[in-house]
């Protein structure tokens, strides 16, 4: 397999031919940055190690992790620098967690935010080309880093670009940068994150260059997942332990005509009928 830019890195944890692998890739997140996989779809990970000889996962990061904020030990570090180590730390983190692959296209952020950029576009279709699967998670359209919205967009191009009876058959939309608790209750697809709550927290201290750099993701996404499974429902006992919220998506892939802007804000219209009803 061969990418659009020459330090693309391709890695099958157990040495299997990446095309091979990926063909049988069953739950795939496409991420913007190294840790973000974590973040969005522990929920995956888990069905597929739960039931390793039907489901495989796979991880995609699209940018090189250079701009990232630093600090501590990692203060004078230059952008190649980071680019090394935050490789290094997805490659780590797909061991550790059983990734059947994990590809990570270096792109520039720049080149994320260019609509229909013909690298990044030809990148990720041939990635959701080379497999089927049962669900992909993005990132979703009302997060509020504009890398991540980028990456959904440069998805979303590609997905449509597909036949249809290649397109997957569910696409989910995580929260990372902004949470979706204020979906209206219909609108929330709740993605059990509470599982193998050790593999959990040891995924997300594998980045170690963002939480010595002075953001505690681990922290923060572990106390965010139990939060939402607490207050989901105000009158019933919690059914998991940890829940990431998701918007679903398939309706803008299946439907190429649908506008994104109005897909999105008509969820957010939801939200305000639905307090204007509870105010009344």
């Amino acid at each position: 397999m061969n990418f659009s830019r020459a330090d693309a890195d391709i890695f099958t944890p157990d040495g299997t031919p990446p095309a091979a692998t990926l063909a049988r890739i069953t739950h795939l997140c496409v991420a913007a940055h190294q840790d973000d996989i974590e973040i969005m779809a522990h929920a995956g990970l888990c069905d597929c190690l739960d039931d390793p000889q039907r489901k495989a996962f796979g991880g995609v990061v699209v940018t090189d992790g250079a701009g990232a904020p630093r600090s501590g030990p990692y203060a004078k570090f230059t952008d190649d620098q980071m680019r090394a180590v935050r490789r290094e730390e997805q490659r780590r983190a797909a061991m550790l967690g059983g990734y059947a692959i994990q590809i990570q296209l270096a792109h520039p952020s720049t080149d994320v935010k260019t609509p229909g950029h013909i690298g990044v576009r030809a990148d990720l279709e041939k990635i959701f080309s080379g497999c089927t699967p049962e669900v992909v998670y993005l990132h979703n359209p009302a997060d509020k880093h504009a890398t991540h919205v980028a990456v959904f967009l440069r998805c979303l191009e590609a997905l449509r670009s597909l036949p249809a009876a290649r397109r997957p058959r569910r696409v989910l939309g995580c929260e990372v940068w902004r949470d979706l608790d204020w979906l209206a209750d219909a609108d929330k697809v709740a993605l059990d994150s509470g599982r193998r709550p050790e593999l959990a927290a040891a995924l997300l201290r594998v980045f170690d260059s963002q939480l010595a750099g002075g953001k505690r993701y681990d922290l923060a996404t572990l106390g965010r997942r139990a939060a939402n499974a607490t207050f989901h429902t105000a009158h019933a006992t919690d059914r998991m332990e940890g829940i990431t919220w998701a918007m679903d998506l398939t309706p803008l892939v299946t439907d190429p005509a649908l506008d994104v802007a109005e897909f999105t804000l008509g969820l957010v219209e939801k939200f305000r009928t639905d307090v204007a009803e509870w105010l009344k």
